[in-house]
């Protein structure tokens, strides 16, 4: 069983940045992929960035591309995701999430999820 806790998420104001972090509880992270989605208020939940367990290849979507980064600790079983140039609509909860699995991961159906953090950008 593994446990993802989220930290690092508030109020900041447009232009500003953030650094979310995700600690790892209970099994050794390293066959996993590590993922962020965020969901906004009404909408569904949506894929942000993704990352292996090398480092080696990361997925943005094209609202984040540029301005968030995903990199992860695999000696301190972290992920995180630094988020530069915030704009209102990235006000999200944003959660962690990792799979075995890149494509499950991917779309939405990781096996392990954290509880969400609130991150809220004001213009």
């Amino acid at each position: 069983q593994v446990q993802l806790v989220e930290s690092g998420g508030g109020l900041v104001q447009a232009g500003g940045s953030l650094r979310l972090s995700c600690a790892a509880y209970g099994r050794n992270l390293n066959i996993y992929y590590m993922g962020w989605f965020r969901q906004a208020p009404g909408k569904e939940r949506m894929f942000v960035a993704a990352i292996t367990w090398n480092g080696g290849r990361t997925y943005d979507t094209d609202s984040v591309k540029g301005r968030f980064t995903i990199s992860r600790d695999n000696a301190k079983n972290t992920v995180s995701l630094q988020m530069n140039s915030l704009k209102p609509e990235d006000t999200a909860v944003y959660y962690c999430a990792a799979d075995e699995n890149f494509n499950l991961l991917r779309s939405g159906g990781a096996e392990y999820w954290g509880q969400g953090i609130q991150v809220t950008v004001s213009s």
